[in-house]
């Protein structure tokens, strides 16, 4: 009777341990131990948000980074549809220069050789990209690690506190970020920020969109892209806007009508030779109104739909031009050259340095507030 009772009860613990232990493992194959460090002095850990729909989110507080997002595909098996990594210490800069999911800050994309002038002071930013400064320089905010304010079972909120002269920008700003997965399956994103001296500011995510769930072997040239633009912002061969907003009739640029990726990525067009393909910002025609559909992405092979909105005037369409099959990330796959897009959300690159574009100043007083939505659904 002893040795029965000690068998149920040594069984009755293995089943537990085994369910404890099988409960720590996301939907996406992660595990939140392999997130939990320290980077200076700041505490870093993984954060899953859910909803009853079964569809799940990993974020961690290092650089407030997407690192999985499961949806189902047309035949209601799910898939991760962002690239990443599988562990914390593969996110540190020394280890691997990628913006695999950040919270981009204090200015995403470029500034013009890292100056800008505010309120008549001339601010020397580091430079980190032939010359300008790009996200913030080499430190910017996706290498910090944030503060968790609150999180519960499907939103998270973040902070950065950036001290006046972070990367030679000026203002003490404080800057939150608040992901928030929706029971429709959208992953609603808001930056919002303060600054105790008149600053620039320019927040966006950066993540990597595959969405056949299978970025060893899925070229995003495959897939279906559309953006509500009517003209955008040429860059020369340093990747930085000329300050010219041009038309896209009839260039390779144009897709009112949703087009493949790879239809026209490779056409003789000066462009494309100096964004190595699609690295632009398109002007949106949605008036910044974030429920105007900014832009949507469609794979055929999976059937997922991805659609963004946003409040902001610009989107950079970035389609993995610099993967190069030199960084593996989740599950030991290689990132090979365009095997991921990217949609983010912003005001104009180097818009501090030319006027005539909306105004990415922030003045004592004043919130910036930047809303972006991710809708998935599948076709």
């Amino acid at each position: 009777m002893k040795r029965s009772v000690f068998a149920i009860c040594a069984a009755a613990i293995l089943i537990a341990g085994c369910a404890e232990k099988g409960a720590v493992i996301t939907k996406s194959g992660l595990n939140p131990e392999d997130f939990k460090t320290e980077r200076d002095g700041a505490a870093t850990a993984l954060y899953t948000l859910t909803n009853k729909a079964g569809m799940e989110v990993c974020v961690t507080n290092f650089g407030g980074r997407i690192v999985s997002i499961m949806v189902p595909d047309k035949n209601g098996e799910y898939k991760d549809v962002v690239l990443g990594f599988d562990n914390i210490k593969d996110y540190f800069p020394e280890n691997n220069q990628t913006d695999f999911g950040a919270t981009i800050g204090r200015y995403a994309n470029r500034i013009a050789q890292g100056k800008i002038t505010v309120e008549g002071v001339e601010y020397q930013l580091p430079q980190n990209n032939y010359g300008h400064c790009l996200h913030g320089g080499p430190n910017g905010w996706q290498y910090k690690v944030a503060e968790v304010v609150e999180t519960d079972g499907n939103h998270l909120k973040l902070k950065f506190d950036s001290p006046d002269g972070e990367a030679n920008f000026p203002g003490h700003v404080t800057a939150v970020v608040t992901f928030t997965l929706t029971e429709d399956n959208a992953i609603d994103i808001r930056y919002e920020a303060t600054t105790d001296k008149t600053t620039v500011i320019n927040m966006t995510n950066h993540s990597y969109f595959n969405l056949s769930g299978n970025p060893a072997n899925h070229s995003v040239e495959a897939d279906e892209l559309y953006i509500n633009a009517a003209n955008f912002t040429p860059v020369d061969d340093t990747f930085m806007t000329t300050g010219e907003i041009a038309p896209l009739d009839g260039t390779p640029m144009d897709f009112r009508t949703a087009n493949l990726v790879g239809k026209d990525i490779n056409a003789d067009y000066d462009q494309l030779h100096n964004g190595k393909g699609y690295d632009h910002n398109w002007v949106l025609d949605t008036g910044c109104d974030d429920t105007v559909l900014a832009a949507e992405l469609y794979c055929p092979e999976s059937g997922i739909v991805l659609k963004e909105y946003n409040n902001e005037p610009g989107v950079q369409i970035y389609a993995g031009n610099f993967l190069d099959g030199t960084v593996t990330g989740k599950k030991g796959v290689v990132y090979n050259f365009r095997h991921a897009i990217c949609l983010e959300t912003q005001k104009y690159p180097d818009t501090p340095n030319k006027p005539q574009w909306p105004s990415a100043l922030l003045k004592p007083g004043e919130k910036y507030d930047s809303h972006c939505v991710f809708a998935f659904s599948t076709r």
